[in-house]
């Protein structure tokens, strides 16, 4: 059975606090996962999750400032030590490229699995496979830094009461399905389009066009809200969101779960951030993240 669903391992902006690690955040996308942003502390939080090295199919960080790459080192060193079976990719900035390669080769170690370095210097898509475009388009951040979405192809849901009309059973079915057509009946006569499924992830960022690209029409959007509203001048000042702006994007690019994350350190209270997301209209699904907490993904639509 494939599962979808968000693990999340960290939630804390720049500084770490008892109840929140630094960031951390892994995606499981059917028989893949996808490890975005590991902060320092990450390798622990995965253990704490009952997450193993083995489930990381690719690294993508948004950029590199500490909170949010200091992680690289302990992840890509317990990958080797495990000896994870397949590859994994790594997808960062290639102006951070130093960066990447200090926390690559912190240490000494042994190297036994195939790391594929996979930098981003322009938007669009990056990998496409048969399940699934990972995408990364630009945000505003006093460092280069990019999102991530993960857009899955539309297909068809076969509907059971217009096979049966028209006499399709068994084999026959399959054979309609790869080849379009059966004795004059059209797949689109027994079928109807499934929406695939879209996802987003955006770290540190002012509003900018990167934002509502990577949010729009998404059925999760993870997205950072550093500030709430009252403290908007220190957002655009270090390039960050506050809960009100990201909640304002979700609701105008129609996404139909928004969890907010990245919190600073200065409100104690987690429920402001909920309540401003509110007031600023958003009322689909919402979820203030918290360290290990597991949020699935929506069911498809109808």
């Amino acid at each position: 059975m494939s599962v979808r669903e968000l693990v999340v391992l960290g939630t804390a902006s720049q500084v770490p606090t008892r109840h929140r690690n630094h960031n951390g955040y892994l995606l499981r996308w059917d028989g893949e996962g996808f490890l975005f942003d590991p902060g320092e502390g990450t390798q622990r939080q995965m253990l704490r999750a009952g997450a193993a090295a083995h489930d990381i199919d690719r690294i993508c960080v948004t950029h590199f400032h500490g909170d949010h790459s200091l992680g690289l080192a302990g992840v890509i060193q317990r990958i080797n030590l495990d000896k994870v079976p397949h590859p994994v990719s790594a997808h960062y900035p290639r102006s951070g490229q130093r960066f990447f390669d200090r926390l690559r080769y912190a240490t000494a170690y042994r190297e036994t699995v195939a790391l594929v370095e996979a930098p981003v210097d322009t938007d669009g898509p990056l990998v496409r496979t048969s399940g699934y475009t990972l995408e990364a388009r630009r945000l505003s951040h006093p460092v280069e830094a990019y999102g991530y979405r993960i857009v899955e192809p539309d297909g068809r849901r076969m509907l059971p009461d217009r096979l049966a009309a028209h006499g399709i059973e068994g084999p026959d079915v399959g054979r309609l399905q790869r080849e379009g057509s059966l004795n004059g009946v059209a797949l689109e006569d027994v079928s109807e389009v499934r929406r695939g499924q879209r996802f987003a992830f955006v770290m540190d960022t002012r509003l900018c066009d990167g934002v509502y690209a990577l949010a729009e029409g998404c059925d999760m959007l993870v997205i950072e809200s550093t500030f709430l509203d009252e403290d908007e001048s220190l957002a655009v000042e270090f390039g960050h969101l506050t809960a009100g702006q990201a909640a304002r994007v979700a609701r105008e690019a129609g996404v139909r779960h928004l969890v907010l994350t990245h919190f600073s350190q200065r409100y104690a209270d987690p429920d402001a951030f909920e309540r401003e997301a509110r007031a600023a209209g958003f009322e689909a699904d919402l979820t203030v993240a918290r360290d290990l907490q597991r949020v699935p993904l929506p069911k498809r639509r109808a």
